[in-house]
């Protein structure tokens, strides 16, 4: 951004060329992929099914190429919708998450019909006193700590119609709302200490106990937390003394008339029905949280919760049921083009797994650690993991295909194989901050109307710093041991 103090409402003057969105990133992504299958040789390892983790894992040693299944333009045109569910065996992929996330716009609609949130923002901001800032650290702690312990990636994106009125309210812009919980749970993915889909998975496949290492991940985090609060503290304290210094401040009228309620005097007291509104509206995230993390549910009832709890809030707030239906469904339509990109996404692995190029980039992985020092092992196998996690987002998914070949290739350059675990999971967990095959950071960015681009221009330095965190912190713990 220029130095010159500017408008933060005037525009960005065109320089002949405009960035395409989100959707034409993906689909450009999926027919690049799809190109891939005509040129990286086919190949396969051999699977067995490994009883603790409940699913097939390859076997060290067993690649051999096979037959070619190239994709063409027909197969490029039905990613999407293999990224939602999979047409010949009807097995959901992303459609439950997409459905997650229109039900989650219409629960959002109803409640910003009731005005409730304005209010309760309006006398928080109030109460704060220039304090705001402070919610910043407060809030990424509290993500990072779902990140770390549960993996929360999809479940956050209910979060972010609570957060960036919050944050405009206080005169920061929607990318420090996007930041606070993005990097918040990115960063308590990256550090993972007993999270079942990242640590306990890859520690599983690698054959030794999830608690290994832990005391490394617990730096990892605890560092990684006030590296990224810092940074987006920084940027936060700029844009509200300089407007205009915003990446997005362009966009800045038409992302606070997305989050702003109508019909309602700023200046009157909550209404009986309001404080209500916000009982409910508090009392679905915690139930939420403690379902998912104690519980075990997923998107089919987390997405029962929101209907219920649309429901009561149009009740609360007698509301109606012409105007409970016309807020519900204006809510879900502002969603939906962040349902067809987690949907788009997913094709990008579709297209992938059925031209079998995945398993040939993992056994190129596995040539490249061969004869390596600890060192140069540990830091070439965090390399490794970075490329593999743009193809390969899911933490789970990563673990299950890359331990069983990773993890044992670490005997023969004497590193723990605990290292391995921390150096996939940080990798991951890193990549999945800015990935685009990522259905949760493009959805995060679409809610929150922030360009990717402009998140990429946001995010290169504090991803440099924490490049060199994990590599400083696993070439240290490698010396030591």
């Amino acid at each position: 951004m220029s130095d010159t103090i500017e408008s933060a409402d005037a525009p960005v003057p065109s320089k002949g060329f405009k960035f395409p969105t989100a959707y034409t990133i993906l689909f450009a992504l999926i027919a690049l992929v799809a190109l891939g299958t005509w040129i990286v040789p086919a190949g396969q390892y051999q699977r067995a099914e490994n009883a603790e983790l409940g699913r097939e894992v390859p076997i060290p040693g067993t690649y051999e190429t096979v037959d070619a299944n190239p994709q063409g333009i027909v197969e490029v045109f039905l990613a999407p919708i293999g990224g939602f569910y999979n047409p010949d065996s009807y097995e959901a992929q992303a459609i439950d998450v997409a459905l997650f996330v229109i039900i989650i716009g219409g629960f959002l609609g109803v409640v910003t019909r009731t005005g409730a949130i304005d209010h309760a923002i309006e006398r928080s901001m109030s109460a704060l006193k220039g304090r705001e800032i402070w919610m910043i650290p407060i809030l990424m702690a509290f993500f990072a700590v779902g990140g770390t312990t549960y993996g929360m990636a999809e479940e956050s994106l209910a979060f972010y119609g609570l957060l960036i009125p919050v944050m405009l309210a206080a005169r920061f812009d929607a990318v420090v709302a996007v930041a606070v919980i993005l990097l918040g749970a990115g960063i308590g993915v990256l550090g993972s200490t007993i999270n079942p889909f990242a640590t306990v998975i890859a520690s599983n496949a690698a054959g030794i106990a999830f608690t290994d290492g832990l005391t490394l991940r617990v730096f990892i985090l605890v560092t990684g937390w006030a590296i990224c609060s810092a940074y987006v503290m920084r940027y936060a304290v700029k844009v509200r003394a300089y407007p205009s210094k915003s990446i997005i401040a362009d966009k800045k009228n038409e992302i606070a008339a997305r989050f702003k309620s109508d019909g309602h005097d700023p200046d009157a007291p909550l209404s009986r029905s309001q404080i209500l509104t916000l009982i409910i509206f508090a009392a679905t995230f915690a139930i939420m949280i403690w379902g998912v993390s104690s519980q075990g549910w997923w998107m089919d009832k987390m997405s029962a919760l929101f209907i219920a709890a649309s429901i009561l809030v149009g009740v609360a707030s007698w509301m109606g049921e012409e105007s409970f239906i016309d807020a519900f469904m204006a809510g879900a339509k502002d969603l939906l083009g962040v349902a067809l990109i987690i949907g788009i996404a997913r094709g990008i692995v579709v297209i992938m797994d059925a031209g079998k190029m995945t398993d040939t980039i993992l056994h190129a992985g596995e040539g490249a650690l061969s004869g390596l020092g600890p060192i140069g092992f540990i830091n070439t196998m965090f390399g490794i993991e970075l490329g593999l996690s743009f193809l390969v987002p899911s933490s789970s998914g990563l673990a299950v295909l890359s331990m069983p070949i990773m993890a044992p290739l670490a005997d023969f350059s004497d590193v723990d194989r605990s290292l391995v675990v921390t150096a996939y999971q940080s990798a991951n967990g890193l990549v999945n901050l800015i990935n685009p095959t990522f259905a949760v950071v493009m959805g995060a960015l679409a809610i929150g109307g922030v360009p990717y681009q402009r998140w990429l221009r946001f995010m290169w330095p504090l991803l440099l710093g924490l490049v060199v965190l994990v590599m400083g912190s696993l070439t240290i713990a490698t010396l030591i041991n």
